[in-house]
């Protein structure tokens, strides 16, 4: 593999990893409603999903092709459906109110990203575009993988910490931000359908 190809590798991984998608929207969310402290189980629960989905990935790649496509399809519509859902928790959504002990889950985060099908399309295409021309093991796709994962990883902790940044405006304009963010995960729902 030559620097170009490893550099257009780490290039196409810092644009998916950073661009807005379901994770990164209900991170950001997350952290204006709850903070860090309170979040952190459903933040755990988001990087452990995108680790599982890059390992699962590589997985694929390596030796079940003739699954993907139908696992995909499957994992496309009950994607949408989860990613509406959140968007109406999110457009509903009001600041913490310090008197509930409610808290964002590990569960939510991780199953969010099993039925995130732009991580599973990233991983894919990352793996097949860049890795295998040049590698075909199972440990260099899981080591490439798992890069896509460490990145993945710090553009959610980026948004989170933006989040944290935008906490008391949010306070203050919640309702608004709770739509724009809805319907961007709409958005991301209604691209999933179109693919």
């Amino acid at each position: 593999m030559g620097v170009q190809v490893l550099f257009s590798f780490v290039i196409y991984a810092i644009i998916n990893a950073f661009t807005p998608g379901p994770g990164n929207i209900l991170a950001l969310n997350t952290m204006t409603n709850y903070g860090w402290k309170r979040g952190k189980h459903l933040y755990l629960g988001i990087f452990a999903g995108y680790f599982f989905v890059q390992a699962l990935c590589a997985f694929f790649i390596f030796g079940l092709d003739t699954l993907i496509n139908p696992i995909m399809n499957i994992l496309t519509y009950a994607g949408v459906i989860y990613i509406v859902w959140l968007a109406y928790q999110v457009a509903i959504s009001k600041p913490y109110n310090k008197t509930s002990d409610k808290h964002p889950s590990f569960w939510t985060g991780f199953v969010l990203q099993i039925v995130n099908v732009k991580i599973f399309l990233f991983g894919i295409t990352a793996l097949t575009g860049y890795i295998t021309p040049y590698y075909s093991s199972l440990g260099m796709f899981l080591f490439f993988e798992m890069i896509i994962a460490i990145v993945g990883t710090l553009a959610t902790l980026t948004w989170i910490f933006f989040g944290g940044l935008l906490q008391k405006t949010y306070i203050i304009h919640f309702r608004i931000v709770n739509i724009i963010l809805a319907i961007l995960l709409l958005q991301c729902a209604i691209a999933l359908l179109l693919q």
